[in-house]
């Protein structure tokens, strides 16, 4: 293709990818209210576990208003991300060869499958437990609580990008042992070091308490062993090829 046949490629991709994000953004605003009471509903429960009102509060006459776009907006750039990374995926792909692009479509959709597991999982798993834990701090302190609305929606967002990206961890692995920056003995020589990374990350990522830096550091030292499993099947341990090449030659 020419430089000019490349712009004009170029051009369409981004059209569609742009278009089809208006599309999901529309959606997003859509289904805002359903979100916004899914992300409520954590908090509900962690109050009335106390026996306390579950009231949430907003501190300026658009405070719901400006929450509601923000919910509706990730939503639309989280539900269009994929159709936006196959677009940017086939402008590139018409320099690799089909191997290559096959091993990629068949990452994306797992990457996706990645995100709304680790989303769900803090959802449905770490957020009673971590919210419940601040209710009991709050009451040790003899504190009067009054969360407002922006805060907690804002909480829940960050929460579930953070355990949805960190999910990705396999993915990642996978990718860096098929081009060959990483290979499988290397992943088994750093188990440990995985550990230590996954309480760091945990630690920078997550509230600052137990529950929610060991409910993400254990699931991402897993996610680092579904890593070398998927290298282990898909790639190989890459020995014979290094043995190949050290060969002496006769």
């Amino acid at each position: 293709m020419s430089l000019g046949e490349h712009l004009e490629e170029l051009r369409v991709r981004l059209f569609y990818a742009l278009g089809g994000l208006l599309v999901t953004t529309i959606v997003g605003f859509y289904f805002g209210k359903n979100l916004i009471e899914l992300f409520k509903k954590p908090y509900i429960i962690a109050m009335e576990m106390s026996d306390k009102t579950p009231d949430l509060v907003v501190l300026a006459v658009t405070g719901g208003f400006t929450t509601y776009l923000k919910v509706s907006l990730v939503a639309g750039l989280v539900l269009g991300s994929p159709w936006v990374l196959y677009h940017l995926w086939m402008f590139i792909a018409a320099g690799l060869y089909h191997k290559e692009r096959r091993a990629v479509m068949m990452a994306v959709p797992f990457s996706v499958l990645l995100f709304i597991t680790g989303s769900l999982f803090f959802m449905f798993v770490v957020s009673i437990p971590v919210l419940r834990f601040f209710i009991g701090i709050n009451e040790w302190l003899e504190l009067e609580q009054a969360v407002t609305f922006q805060s907690h929606i804002s909480m829940m967002i960050s929460m579930i990008l953070v355990f949805g990206i960190a999910f990705q961890l396999p993915l990642v692995l996978f990718i860096l042992a098929k081009i060959g920056l990483v290979p499988l003995r290397t992943l088994r020589k750093y188990r440990k070091h995985a550990i230590i990374g996954s309480l760091i990350a945990s630690a920078l990522l997550t509230p600052p308490d137990p529950f929610s830096q060991l409910s993400l550091a254990i699931p991402l030292y897993m996610l680092y062993e579904l890593g070398i499993v998927l290298v282990r099947i898909f790639v190989g341990t890459g020995h014979r090829d290094e043995t190949e090449k050290d060969a002496p030659t006769e």
